[in-house]
């Protein structure tokens, strides 16, 4: 069988009680609806702790945490970076590194994502 996995967020975290309250109510949905055919598992779960960035909103959202960018081609001479995160100006993600800002535009990034400070 297949998975679907769902990710919920919002800004105050989400615990156990969100994670299955979405999933009773998305079953519900796809139960009557059958949008899937044949046996899948259905996954509930938040982004985690090393969350992947995608939408603008994110890179904002983020700004002063610890980032991880791959890009898609070659920026500087390199591929892979990890700084702090400055937030998004004019379609740039922009990251401190080595103690100097970096500006990568958005459409070259292929992956982003946060890094846990433990």
């Amino acid at each position: 069988g297949g998975l679907l996995r769902v990710y919920i967020d919002r800004p105050e975290g989400i615990t156990l009680d969100d994670c299955q309250a979405v999933s009773h109510q998305v079953s519900g949905v796809l139960d009557v609806e059958d949008p899937i055919s044949g046996q899948y598992s259905l996954e509930v779960s938040s982004p985690g702790l090393d969350r992947p960035l995608f939408r603008d909103a994110d890179f904002e959202r983020f700004a002063g945490h610890r980032v991880r960018v791959q890009t898609s081609s070659p920026v500087g001479g390199r591929r892979k970076f990890k700084g702090t995160l400055l937030g998004l100006e004019d379609g740039q993600v922009v990251l401190k590194v080595d103690d100097e800002d970096l500006r990568l535009p958005l459409e070259k990034i292929d992956q982003a994502r946060l890094v846990p400070e433990y």
